[in-house]
């Protein structure tokens, strides 16, 4: 069964996927540009998916599987091919994700993100959060800033993953990363552990419960600076949810200490091209005053303007802000900057031309369709 999932995973790897999804009964599926794709036309037997966790994973991995229902874990496939895999029981047996983790790690230039993230780097101490839905580019945005810091700094750099994706070797700084299952119990004990091994740095994967969160405040209350993920979609959300983790008599304290250490919020979404690839639209929340006393203050709900203003002085910018900037370049249809916009009423306005930031002017010259007739095309 092996053999075979390396002729699936080259398969993937040649047609530019990013997810494979073997499941027991029913056909493989590939992820190729957002879009699920059958990938052959053989069924997996519950026993043949059995048979494939057993081949590729030790004997402790498997009893994990078994007794924890699912499992997380890396494969490697030849020298230039790492997937990050998940295997989990459902209702008709095993089922497993493969996800591409390149091994290259790609540049903020090459990955064409926002000029601002680089002030990211140079920050001594704080909290700066990446955030997006699964398959948003999270690990790879990560992977890039600690790659320039590691490239230009000379620090101690600990990372706490599950599992591990992208390998940073030493280069100016010293960089240990730890698994957990593999070289930690849990994120909460690795964390814990790592404010006793002199960081400078310190990359949490993923920030998945209250004691994690907990520990990485104090981490940057205590002059460290932290990296880490959350599954929410902007960066309002991102703190209503830090907040919200708490009790009602700790929430007062968490929101002091996330206003004075937050410095940043990078919220991913990946957007459809018109040339059926996907590129990213960012809001990007950047510590100012404003910011930092909208947080203390609870006025959470005012914090999307104050990253709209701040686009021009700061490099802040909301979501929609971003698309509106994706559709100005030509890289998305109308269609689709309606579909993925926060607020699609007040995105047809601005391609309208009416309202703060809006771009019809300069549009209309180029297109002179109505924006509310659309062509039916993928991506």
């Amino acid at each position: 069964m092996e053999e075979k999932l390396k002729l699936y995973l080259r398969t993937m790897i040649s047609n530019e996927g990013s997810d494979l999804h073997i499941k027991s009964g029913s056909q493989v599926r590939v992820r190729i540009h957002g879009v699920l794709k059958v990938l052959g036309k053989d069924e997996l037997s519950a026993e043949m998916v059995d048979k494939l966790a057993r081949e590729i994973t030790t004997k402790d991995q498997y009893e994990k599987l078994i007794n924890d229902r699912n499992l997380d874990f890396s494969y490697v496939l030849g020298e230039e091919n790492r997937f990050r895999v998940n295997f989990f029981y459902q209702m008709d047996g095993l089922s497993a994700v493969f996800r591409i983790i390149p091994v290259k790690i790609l540049t903020l230039e090459e990955l064409n993100l926002p000029e601002v993230l680089k002030t990211f780097t140079d920050i001594q101490r704080g909290l700066v959060l990446v955030t997006g839905v699964t398959g948003s580019g999270k690990s790879t945005t990560l992977a890039a800033m600690i790659d320039k810091i590691n490239r230009e700094q000379k620090k101690h750099i600990i990372t706490v993953e599950d599992p591990i994706e992208f390998v940073h070797k030493d280069r100016g700084c010293l960089v240990n990363q730890r698994g957990i299952g593999q070289d930690a119990h849990s994120f909460s004990d690795a964390l814990r552990a790592a404010l006793r091994e002199d960081p400078d740095i310190i990359l949490v994967g993923e920030m998945r419960d209250l004691e994690t969160i907990d520990i990485a405040l104090h981490a940057a209350n205590t002059g460290h600076l932290v990296f880490s993920t959350l599954h929410t979609l902007d960066a309002k959300e991102t703190i209503d949810r830090i907040v919200g983790m708490f009790g009602n008599e700790e929430q007062n304290r968490i929101r002091m200490s996330l206003a004075s250490v937050l410095e940043g919020v990078i919220s991913q979404r990946l957007i459809p091209t018109k040339k059926g690839g996907r590129v990213a639209g960012i809001e990007i929340l950047k510590k100012t005053a404003r910011i930092e006393q909208l947080i203390a203050e609870n006025r959470d709900a005012e914090i999307p303007d104050a990253l709209f203003e701040g686009k021009e002085i700061y490099g802040t910018q909301t979501f929609d802000q971003a698309l509106l900037d994706i559709l100005r370049r030509g890289e998305i249809t109308e269609k689709i900057a309606l579909e993925y916009a926060t607020n699609p009423a007040d995105m047809k306005l601005k391609m309208q031309g009416v309202g703060k930031g809006a771009i019809v002017d300069e549009y209309a010259d180029e297109k002179e369709v109505d924006i509310f007739e659309f062509k039916d095309e993928e991506g």
